[in-house]
């Protein structure tokens, strides 16, 4: 058969007009249907809910008037996954532990860090942390946890108890403190003792102080958009940044010549190699690494202590168990402080933890994606989050969901307590003021040890009482902490047992 003059099926030319324009639009839809398929496979992917802003500026004075304002203006309309435009950036949240599993699991290449904290590079430095590519920063991590294993931690216990027994002697019998200046003053002062070494505390602490203090208030909002836009603060930064270089550089190549050890997270860096090539950390490396330490340690420290405090002189009733907690400590070790009586203090530990779920100094956690991947709520909605959208998730707002935490915004150290266990209420990802998964917070250990030795030295010698009104969140700040004064009266004594 001669399928060309005798076709198999009708040709248009012996149909209606009107059969004709019909075979011919289904074709076209057929054809539309077949094209999307092959080439845009993506395209009927839905992707998560949008914040309503203005037009090209985005979402962009949401973002920088309060990210956690906005997330709670956002969450009950949106859900737990939505986007933001802020620049020409697509902001992905993710607002609970059942929406937030790949944000912490996923792979370096499918979940980065590098893109997002690009802003530390001016203050940490060159050739460190989030300046280097991702087998390069794992090996500067593995240089972290070598200098905080339990051996090193024991040694900065000692430490850590040398400096608050000093510090606290020059406070007299009784008097009145700003408690938030006291901590953070002391804690500089322990962590330039652990990690900084004995040269920096000994003869150069004031110098280093005041220029961390500059490197310090170098780091704003408006940082973080642009690190190195000409502005007063970040050339003080910047200026500080080369001044630190030099004190450490001197200090680093005296301790090497000399052979001398110090248990020290410096002694570490110097000692440490990397595996891959056996190459020992330059002079520079040592430099960011240890203000990239000192940034971590400092905040989180002084924060978290003064909020600690300012809760139990709040709260008389989560206070006379923490008191209960050392006296039975002292029956049985006496005065003695060191790393394993410290473990012991499970209830102070709960006292800690919650002040840190309610306050968390780093308020959003970012990442960048490499890949497009799949995300379903709570409450069975599924998305798309596309690749090339920066994805965050908040610890301040998460750790105050109420579907995990009960009376989430009250003060309750006894929800961690065995049988309750609320941070594990909704699995792995329920408490996550130290960050989880593949990028937990390396430090959390230190800054526990740091925070039970000030409280434990002050329950054991002082009565406290918390005398100007409860400090509200400082919002403002880069690292969010307390607002203004925390006035407190204390008169010395000693605990009775």
């Amino acid at each position: 058969m001669d399928i060309f003059s005798n076709p198999p099926f009708p040709v248009l030319g012996n149909l209606s007009p009107l059969y004709r324009i019909s075979l011919l639009l289904v074709s076209t839809l057929l054809l539309a249907k077949i094209l999307s398929t092959l080439f845009f496979r993506g395209a009927h992917k839905k992707v998560p809910p949008t914040v309503r802003t203005l037009p090209l500026i985005g979402g962009v004075r949401k973002f920088m008037n309060g990210p956690i304002n906005m997330i709670r203006e956002e969450y009950p309309r949106l859900g737990s996954v939505f986007t933001v435009h802020v620049f020409n950036r697509r902001i992905t949240f993710l607002l609970g532990p059942e929406e937030s599993g790949h944000f912490f699991k996923a792979p370096e290449s499918e979940m980065s860090q590098q893109e997002v904290y690009q802003y530390n590079v001016p203050t940490f430095g060159p050739g460190v942390v989030f300046d280097v590519d991702y087998s390069v920063r794992m090996e500067q991590f593995r240089f972290f946890t070598e200098s905080l294993r339990v051996s090193s931690l024991k040694n900065y216990v000692e430490q850590m108890v040398f400096e608050a027994e000093n510090f606290f002697s020059k406070w007299g019998d009784e008097g009145e403190v700003d408690l938030k200046s006291e901590l953070e003053h002391l804690i500089i002062l322990t962590a330039s003792r652990c990690l900084l070494g004995r040269e920096v505390r000994d003869q150069l602490f004031q110098d280093v102080s005041d220029l961390f203090h500059d490197l310090d208030n170098g780091m704003l909002p408006i940082s973080v958009l642009f690190p190195y836009l000409p502005i007063p603060a970040h050339r003080r930064r910047d200026k500080a940044r080369k001044e630190l270089a030099n004190i450490f550089s001197k200090i680093i190549q005296n301790r090497r010549g000399s052979g001398r050890s110090e248990p020290d997270m410096l002694q570490v860096f110097i000692d440490s190699k990397y595996r891959a090539t056996g190459r020992s950390l330059s002079d520079e490396e040592i430099t960011g690494l240890l203000i990239a330490a000192l940034f971590a340690g400092q905040h989180t420290s002084s924060i978290t202590s003064t909020w600690t405090g300012a809760y139990l002189m709040k709260y008389k009733q989560y206070l006379e168990p923490v008191l209960d907690e050392q006296r039975d400590i002292m029956r049985r070790h006496g005065n003695k402080l060191d790393y394993d009586v410290l473990g012991e203090m499970e209830v102070l530990y709960r006292a800690i933890k919650e002040a840190l779920r309610l306050h968390p100094p780093l308020i959003l956690l970012l990442r960048y994606n490499h890949k497009d991947f799949p995300v379903k709520t709570r409450e069975g909605a599924e998305y798309v989050v596309p690749k090339g959208n920066v994805v965050a998730t908040s610890p301040a707002f998460a750790n105050r969901l109420p579907y995990i935490y009960r009376d989430p915004d009250t003060y309750d150290p006894e929800r961690f307590a065995p049988g309750r266990e609320e941070d594990k209420a909704a699995g792995a990802f329920s408490y996550i003021s130290f960050g989880g998964g593949r990028h937990g917070c390396l430090g959390e250990p230190f800054a526990y040890l740091q925070i039970k030795t000030i409280w434990s030295h002050l329950f054991r010698n002082y009565e406290l009482e918390l005398i100007s009104p409860f400090p509200d969140i400082d919002w403002d700040a880069m690292v969010v902490g307390v607002k203004g004064k925390v006035m407190v009266k204390y008169k010395k004594r000693s605990l009775d047992v």
